[in-house]
Parts: C-alpha cells; sequence; structure tokens
C-alpha cells in the first residue's frame, strides 16, 4: 500500500503539470495583448508588468468559467481595462528625474518616430475613458461594439468618446505641430 500512494501523487502531479502547461501556453498567446494595452494606457512599464501579471492572476482563478478562446480574449480586455482605470484611480504620478528615468524601449518601426511620439503623447493626455476608447479601438483594433461590451458602457458613448477624442487630437497635433498631412 504505501508503493501505491507515491504512484497516486505522481499522477496528480502529471495532470497539474498538465494543466500548467496549458496555462502557460495560454500566457503565451495573450501576454503580449494584457501588455500592450496596460503600458499603453499607463505608459509605466514596470506597472504594466505588474498589471499584466495580475490580470492573469485573476484569470488562472477563473479559468473554469471562460467558455472559448474569444471569451477569453474578450475577457482579459476587460479585465485588463478595468485594472488599468482602478490603477489610475489609486496612483499619483510618480515624479522621476531625468538622470533616473529609465532608458526608453525600442521604439515600434514606423514611418515618422517623432510623429509616433508626438501622437503618444497627445493620446496620453486624453481622459481616462475616452483614452482606453482610443487604444482599443486603434491598437487593439476592436470594433466599437465591442468596445462597449468590454467597458460595459452604451455604444453611443463609446463612438461619442471616439468622436471627442480624435477632435480634440486633431486639434492638439494642430496646434502642437501646425497642419500635419499624413
Amino acid at each position: 500500500m504505501a508503493e501505491r500512494i507515491p504512484a497516486e501523487q505522481s499522477a496528480e502531479i502529471s495532470e497539474n503539470d498538465i494543466a500548467d502547461s496549458d496555462f502557460a501556453e495560454i500566457v503565451r498567446r495573450h501576454q503580449s495583448a494584457v501588455f500592450s494595452i496596460a503600458l499603453r494606457f499607463l505608459a509605466d512599464r514596470s506597472a504594466a508588468e505588474e498589471l499584466a501579471q495580475d490580470v492573469f492572476l485573476q484569470l488562472h482563478a477563473n479559468l473554469s468559467t471562460l467558455k472559448s478562446e474569444d471569451h477569453m480574449k474578450f475577457w482579459l480586455r476587460k479585465v485588463t481595462a478595468h485594472r488599468c482605470i482602478d490603477y489610475k484611480r489609486r496612483r499619483k504620478p510618480l515624479q522621476v528625474s531625468l538622470d533616473e528615468a529609465p532608458e526608453p524601449a525600442a521604439p515600434v518601426h514606423s514611418s515618422d518616430p517623432l510623429l509616433e511620439r508626438k501622437l503618444q503623447q497627445l493620446v496620453a493626455s486624453l481622459p481616462e475613458k475616452p483614452r482606453l476608447v482610443v487604444i482599443l479601438r486603434y491598437q487593439e483594433d476592436m470594433h466599437p461594439e465591442d468596445i462597449a461590451d468590454v467597458l460595459a458602457m452604451p455604444l453611443a458613448t463609446v463612438k461619442s468618446h471616439l468622436q471627442r477624442s480624435l477632435a480634440m487630437l486633431r486639434e492638439k497635433v494642430t496646434r502642437a505641430m501646425g497642419e500635419v498631412t499624413i
């Protein structure tokens, strides 16, 4: 009987290992999207990493409730978006001297890196919810209907946020850089 116990335990361990390897694969598939949303919204790499880790911990706890890959993607975007807003509400901006500022991450290939950086700054200057709507629409390429579902807000509100945000961004670009043609 003493020999059966280790055999049963090893069977349980291998089943858990399989479940852990499945979860690791889920994390690998979705980590860039979760991190990207958090980084664009928070503009802080370490905070985005921490937030993404929290999202995946929450995913692990709720994995059994998710029914499909699409449901999981929807759930991850929704939880990440809400966590970003919660994080911003709890934290005050940190003051960092230029000497202590980290080196910037390698930029995404762009035809005009200065224009891209300026646009990122302008998007970051938008209020929280409109900024999140813009990020989900143009970075994640989500349709307004999907954004409305993720953020649990009416479709008209999402469209209104997009329209006002784009008008504000156009005005800010014009003020900051003059007439720009793309």
